[in-house]
């Protein structure tokens, strides 16, 4: 995608961080657990060919708390830089709170909690909001129907578009990202290093070479950073 003529082009990429002040939980790093579950059990094709009931189980209950959730001050911020810039968000959250705050164009790294796909045709992908997915739910060509996630193991379709994003940025908003998961934390250094690039988060594994760190909720800092770019100023 190009950006439109004149208009600089902006790239977002987050994390869960941005969606936990929206009340979904977040992957814990030190335990390994996500809304309780090992990442082992529910978020692997070993565990899915082990126990498909249980996985679509967990994210049953991940999709209804997804639907039932709210765009948070920092996704409604985001979109209000549509009205000078050519913006792109980059998200490796499952959930869809980035299209209902109002962002236009939004892309995923893992998957979409809202979407259904065949364990034979990952081309064929369904619609299913806040449905279950239940044991015995067919795709057109009779094979049971999955979450749409991208589960660790496997490839991620986006990254080579989301790449040539980064690259053509002129400015880069990172939010609630501990930057630990490959390879879509690799991202971020791939930005241009005249590019104005910001950091938000309350912590930080790593502060990748010339980011702005800022520390603190995505709540407060997104519509600041938002503000300050609006009104043509860097953010500081």
């Amino acid at each position: 995608m190009k950006a439109e003529f004149g208009r600089q082009k902006i790239v977002i990429f987050t994390g869960s961080g941005i969606s936990a002040e929206s009340g979904l939980d977040t992957f814990n790093d030190e335990t390994g657990l996500w809304m309780d579950h090992r990442v082992e059990d529910v978020a692997t094709p070993e565990a899915w060919h082990r126990h498909p009931a249980d996985v679509l189980a967990f994210y049953n209950a991940l999709r209804h708390k997804a639907w039932t959730a709210q765009p948070n001050a920092a996704h409604r911020a985001i979109t209000e830089l549509e009205q000078q810039f050519d913006v792109v968000v980059i998200t490796q959250n499952v959930d869809d709170l980035h299209e209902r705050a109002g962002s236009t164009c939004v892309l995923h790294l893992h998957g979409q909690i809202n979407l259904a796909q065949s364990t034979v045709d990952e081309q064929l992908i369904y619609k299913i909001d806040d449905k279950p997915i239940l044991l015995g739910d067919t795709c057109e060509k009779g094979s049971q129907l999955r979450p749409h996630i991208v589960w660790y193991g496997e490839n991620v379709p986006n990254i080579d578009k989301a790449l040539q994003h980064f690259k053509n940025a002129e400015k880069v908003l990172v939010v609630g990202t501990s930057l630990t998961t490959q390879p879509a934390a690799g991202l971020v250094t791939k930005a241009r290093h005249s590019a104005e690039k910001v950091l938000i988060g309350l912590a930080v594994s790593r502060k990748p070479y010339g980011y702005e760190f800022m520390r603190g909720k995505a709540s407060s800092l997104v519509p600041y950073v938002v503000g300050c770019w609006l009104k043509g100023q860097k953010a500081r």
